[in-house]
């Protein structure tokens, strides 16, 4: 499993809540089983107190992407390597029995699980992965969606840097927001300019005419 695939395990968590819209989907250990995804062994080893912990690991998640989107990178740095040192990671090198057209293994690296509790697991692939990705694409394509009230988290892998929202769905919807902003804006002054106008007539005296 490449390092770049754990990166999204920050983001859905970090996206199981909506703080305002005052929605938290972490609610069950079913709900957390899921966030695992491929990852089942691990999965297995999740418990309704693993609850609580995991809303505390997303807490200090979002408190990265909240740095990062508001340009405190060196916060956003200090922030993620306070998780990796509580919850750090054991990499090994992996094939998983997987095999090319050659008939030899697929080498790569893979993030071991943690022996202790599904927090602590999860917790310290996410940060990990979050690690690989700001390391090598920077710390400005961590963001938080810009479309109000959104305030999810995604990675920018866009070639410009130029990604401001989680989803299409947003992205449309904040562009159609600004269009009927403009759209209230013109008919605003379209309005005063009529009313000036109208007001000038009206201060023209008959021997002015």
């Amino acid at each position: 499993m490449e390092l770049a695939y754990y990166s999204d395990y920050a983001v859905r968590l970090v996206n199981t809540e909506e703080p305002a819209r005052n929605k938290d989907a972490l609610t069950s250990v079913e709900v957390i089983r899921e966030l695992f995804g491929a990852a089942t062994q691990m999965a297995r080893r999740a418990t309704e107190s693993d609850v609580t912990r995991f809303r505390a690991v997303r807490a200090r998640l979002r408190a990265v992407f909240t740095a990062a989107d508001e340009g405190d990178h060196t916060g956003a740095v200090d922030l993620l390597n306070s998780l990796l040192l509580e919850f750090p990671v054991s990499p090994q090198i992996s094939g998983h029995d997987i095999l090319d057209e050659d008939g030899r293994p697929r080498w790569h690296m893979h993030l071991a699980d943690h022996p202790s509790n599904a927090t602590a697991g999860y917790a310290a692939i996410a940060a990990m992965g979050l690690a690989f990705h700001l390391t090598e694409f920077g710390a400005d394509r961590l963001g938080l969606c810009q479309a109000p009230p959104c305030r999810n988290a995604y990675l920018d892998t866009s070639t410009n840097r130029s990604r401001r929202y989680c989803s299409d769905r947003c992205a449309t919807r904040a562009n159609v927001a600004a269009y009927r902003a403009r759209k209230r804006l013109e008919a605003d002054r379209s309005d005063r300019t009529g009313l000036t106008a109208e007001n000038s007539q009206e201060s023209v005296t008959p021997a002015d005419r």
